[in-house]
C-alpha cells in the first residue's frame, strides 16, 4: 500500500534534483504529446510534477485552457518557475480524493498513475469528466519495472536464507492489468533501459526523483540482506562495466 503521506514528502524534497535524473520520464512525456488525437481546448494534467509535459502541452496548445495538479507541494512551486506567467491553473491535491466539477478535452498524466491506491476507480472517475470526443491519455509503470532489482533481491533471500514475504519498493501492474481497468482503453508498452556505474548510483538516482520507498508494511531494512543483492546485481546485470536498470513504459488512451 502506498504511503500517500511519506510520497509527498518525499517528492516536494527532491523538486530541485527530479529534472536531472528523471531521463525515462522525459521520454515519456514526448511519447504522449504524439499521441494526443485531437487539439483540446480544454486540459487536466494530473501528477504535474516540475511542469515538464506542462510546459509541452502549454508550448504545443497556448490557447487552451490548462489546469495542472500535483500532490506534492514542492512540485507545484518547481512547475511554477518553469511555466513562468503562464495562465495555468496550478492545484495542490490527491487526485483520488479530489471533487472534479468540470469536463475535458485531454486528461493526461506522465508517470503518476502507478501511485495510486485505487487506480482502477480513479480511471473510472476521470473517464468521466471527457468531454465528447475527449480523450484520457496517461504513461505509467509496469510489472517488468526494475527487474534486475527484484531478481536480485530474491536471489539474496534465497543466499541468506531468508523465507520471509519480504520485497524492495513497489510492485505494478502488468500491461494487461492496465488495460483491463478499463472497457475502453487501448495502450502500448515498451522497454526503456538505463546504465549506472554501480548499484549505489542507480539507488542515487532513485532518491533524487523521490522513487524511493513510500509504501507502508514490510519491506527489508537488513544491510546483510543489501549487501548480498548489490554483489548480485552487479554479477548478474552488468554489461561494460555498467549496472542495467530496465523501465517498462506502459501508455494507455481512452477515447
Amino acid at each position: 500500500m502506498i504511503d500517500k503521506q511519506l510520497m509527498q514528502k518525499r517528492f516536494s524534497e527532491r523538486a530541485t534534483t527530479y529534472d536531472q535524473f528523471a531521463n525515462v520520464q522525459k521520454k515519456m512525456a514526448h511519447e504522449l504529446i504524439k499521441r494526443i488525437d485531437h487539439p483540446p481546448k480544454t486540459i487536466l494534467e494530473i501528477g504535474c510534477g516540475t511542469g515538464y509535459l506542462t510546459k509541452l502541452l502549454h508550448d504545443a496548445y497556448p490557447q487552451a485552457k490548462l489546469t495542472a495538479v500535483d500532490i506534492a507541494p514542492g512540485m507545484i512551486e518547481k512547475a511554477k518557475q518553469r511555466l513562468n506567467d503562464a495562465p495555468i491553473t496550478w492545484l495542490c491535491a490527491d487526485i483520488e480524493e479530489a471533487e472534479l466539477h468540470e469536463t475535458y478535452d485531454l486528461i493526461i498524466s506522465n508517470a503518476t498513475f502507478q501511485w495510486l491506491m485505487t487506480p482502477k476507480q480513479t480511471i473510472a472517475k476521470l473517464a468521466k469528466q471527457r468531454n465528447e470526443r475527449g480523450q484520457l491519455l496517461f504513461s505509467t509503470f509496469g510489472d517488468r519495472t526494475f527487474h534486475e532489482l527484484h531478481t536480485s533481491f530474491a536471489y539474496a533471500l534465497a543466499i541468506q536464507q531468508i523465507d520471509e514475504p519480504l520485497r524492495i519498493g513497489p510492485s505494478f501492474p502488468t500491461f494487461s492489468e492496465w488495460l483491463a481497468m478499463h472497457i475502453r482503453a487501448r495502450g502500448h508498452e515498451q522497454l526503456e533501459v538505463e546504465y549506472f556505474p554501480s548499484v549505489r548510483d542507480f539507488f542515487l538516482s532513485l532518491r533524487h526523483i523521490g522513487a524511493t520507498n513510500s509504501t507502508s508494511g514490510r519491506y527489508c531494512q537488513r544491510p546483510s540482506v543489501f549487501k548480498t543483492m548489490m554483489h548480485e546485481y552487479e554479477q548478474r546485470f552488468s554489461e561494460q562495466g555498467l549496472i542495467r536498470a530496465t523501465y517498462h513504459c506502459i501508455f494507455i488512451d481512452i477515447t
